[in-house]
């Protein structure tokens, strides 16, 4: 880091690419998954749901133990814990990200649509683990990077989010060019997604993988993790009282239960975790059955959105500067709730349907990185135990996506997998749903913000801190609270 805490720029843009094939694979997730599996391959609602609520599950069950498992391993010999994470991660999304944008091998029309599901579960599963293994390694090496706090903002802007807007952008092109536009003859037939549509998505798939692989080497070859000494790393795993007033207390994951910051940063990221994740996965149901564009604009309309994103990805940290990160989270929540407002009043928007995408794409590129600097703001100088900070904050993200995900397949008015009139208006109120009905809540929660700051409560640390070797046994501090990773030898 140079003199200010900044990362040099080609460290910066090597530790950003690290979360690349992760943003390509969700891209086509949370965009794809749902209309290649009702649209391409005609599983019903609730079975498609079923898919992704199950990746979902999978994905905030291993959230937090693969956090704790990073927090608490040495990794593999010198290569650092959050690398050798990392790497396992990847190689599980390379070997099971494909399987599940694919037909199944040896199925037939005929073949039970329960068979089906059975079929790409354990692809799933895989891949969910990997990306969690990925995200969790990356996230926790912000603040092992960075001591800055606008550094960290500017560190998460352009590695979670600009790279992120890359990825979508990266993703929405190719599916572009892969023919998902108007046919030679611009007929009927090539209006709608269907089975002939099912090698567009396979092809995607492979181009995804070969690129997130190239730009995991990149990372895996220009970033370099502080490893800890044998030392630190026996100490690391016990309990361990201080001895002298300026030693650090480093906080065991229990402690962050008893605060109630992190409760607060962990809600407005769930909050905004919906919004984004949940307006991505119905926007190109929206965009077919309500508004009744061509499939053509289920890849220009995301396009257009994550290129307001990340043009906005870029002004973030000047403005985070001046009027705080708060009030930034609240600016780009506004424009979300505009796009909400935009929706319900416009049924009949048609192609107008550009404008309120660039609103919705600002809106979501800043909640999202302004969420994400807060909890590296939550973790501050206890990177210890930060992967298990970012695990629980994934934890309620995915398990609340995956809900939301099933309960709104289960209340579809369709029960078969062609849609009918109803989908019209049932895509129309989903959409304000999950911008204007969950932004209500993040706004909530940021008003608990502005009133409560985030911070480490001092009354359970104060006394502990002015412990000292000489009267250390005078005063037995709770051992299941703290641990310290640099004591001296006696």
């Amino acid at each position: 880091m140079d003199a200010h805490g900044s990362v040099p720029v080609p460290r910066r843009l090597s530790y950003a690419v690290g979360h690349f094939l992760n943003d390509l694979c969700a891209s086509m997730w949370f965009t794809y998954l749902l209309v290649f599996y009702h649209s391409v391959l005609g599983l019903h609602n609730t079975n498609a749901g079923v898919l992704l609520l199950a990746g979902q599950v999978a994905d905030a069950l291993c959230t937090p133990l693969i956090g704790y498992e990073s927090d608490r391993t040495a990794g593999c010999g010198a290569y650092g814990k959050r690398k050798s994470w990392h790497l396992v991660g990847t190689l599980s999304v390379l070997l099971s990200f494909a399987f599940i944008f694919n037909r199944c091998v040896g199925c037939s029309p005929t073949t039970p649509q329960w068979a089906s599901v059975t079929y790409f579960l354990p692809f799933i599963v895989v891949f969910q683990f990997g990306w969690a293994a990925v995200q969790i390694s990356h996230l926790a090496l912000i603040p092992e990077l960075v001591t800055c706090e606008h550094a960290r903002v500017e560190l998460t802007a352009y590695s979670r989010y600009a790279f992120t807007v890359v990825a979508n952008i990266t993703v929405y092109a190719v599916a572009y060019l892969f023919h998902l536009m108007p046919g030679v003859d611009d007929d009927l037939s090539d209006d709608a997604l269907g089975p002939v549509d099912a090698p567009v998505f396979k092809n995607l798939a492979l181009i995804v993988l070969a690129v997130g692989a190239v730009s995991s080497v990149v990372f895996h070859l220009g970033t370099a993790e502080r490893r800890l000494t044998e030392e630190e790393a026996r100490q690391a795993s016990r309990p361990l009282l201080p001895s002298s007033q300026t030693q650090q207390l480093l906080l065991q994951w229990k402690c962050w239960l008893r605060q109630p910051s992190f409760y607060q940063v962990a809600v407005l990221y769930m909050s905004t975790r919906l919004i984004v994740n949940l307006s991505q996965t119905y926007m190109s149901m929206y965009l077919i059955n309500t508004l009744g564009l061509h499939k053509k604009f289920i890849a220009t309309i995301p396009l257009v959105m994550y290129l307001s994103g990340f043009l906005s990805s870029f002004i973030m940290k000047p403005i985070s500067r001046k009027i705080g990160k708060c009030l930034t989270y609240a600016l780009g929540l506004l424009l979300v709730v505009a796009f909400s407002g935009w929706v319900l009043l416009d049924e009949q928007m048609g192609q107008r349907v550009y404008a309120p995408a660039v609103l919705l794409g600002a809106g979501t590129a800043t909640i999202l990185v302004i969420s994400l600097a807060m909890t590296a703001e939550l973790i501050a100088d206890q990177t210890q135990s930060g992967a298990f900070v970012y695990g629980a904050m994934s934890f309620a993200d995915k398990l609340s996506n995956g809900v939301a995900v099933m309960t709104i397949q289960a209340l579809h008015p369709c029960r078969t997998s062609v849609c009918c009139a109803d989908c019209v208006w049932f895509y129309h109120y989903i959409m304000v749903i999950v911008t204007g009905g969950v932004g209500v809540i993040a706004a909530l929660v940021l008003c608990s913000i502005l009133i409560w700051p985030i911070r480490i409560r001092s009354h359970q640390t104060e006394a502990y801190r002015l412990v000292t070797r000489q009267d250390k046994t005078d005063f037995h501090p709770p051992p299941q609270l703290y641990r310290k990773t640099n004591m001296a030898a006696s």
